[in-house]
């Protein structure tokens, strides 16, 4: 049975539009990209000294599990050169499982929903773009809604038509 999650893009490293890119490609030899956002300019949450990012949400179907699903967004990583050393630090790709139906789990290394997600304009921005009506398992709240509530005061820019989506 398949099952339609959220997977939140984001890079500040090298070729910030390439690294998005390809890691779509990548996801896309192993679950069917659905739809996905804008590229959107943010500055960088947690550690301050480094590159703004360029930052992407995509609608995936997919018939991998939870688990599954995170260790293919892991190995997508890996093969992007995805270097783990400070936390919410540089990095040339990242990916996040945002919402994966309407599962919530909490297991010491996957929690879904994202625990953050609801905090980030980086992350509520795209979704809110392309899924408005994406409800938050544990909240009740579309992502519009949750959009709205946002008081998150970091700049986030959508991409203008010489960037594209993704």
């Amino acid at each position: 049975m398949s099952v339609i999650a959220y997977i939140g893009i984001g890079s500040n490293m090298g070729d910030r539009k390439a690294n998005c890119q390809k890691a779509l490609e990548l996801l896309g030899r192993s679950v069917r990209i659905v739809r996905k956002s804008s590229l959107y300019y943010t500055e960088p949450v947690g550690c301050d000294d480094q590159e703004s990012f360029l930052n992407a949400v995509a609608v995936v179907e997919t018939e991998h599990s939870p688990r599954e699903l995170l260790d293919l967004c892991r190995t997508v990583e890996n093969e992007l050169g995805r270097v783990r050393t400070v936390r919410w630090g540089p990095r040339t790709i990242d990916l996040d499982i945002l919402l994966y139906g309407d599962v919530v789990l909490d297991d010491p290394d996957l929690i879904i929903p994202h625990p953050r997600m609801a905090e980030r304009k980086f992350v509520l921005a795209p979704l809110a773009e392309i899924a408005p009506d994406a409800v938050h398992p544990t909240s009740g709240k579309t992502a519009a809604a949750l959009m709205a509530e946002l008081r998150d005061l970091h700049t986030v820019l959508r991409c203008a038509t010489d960037c594209g989506p993704p």
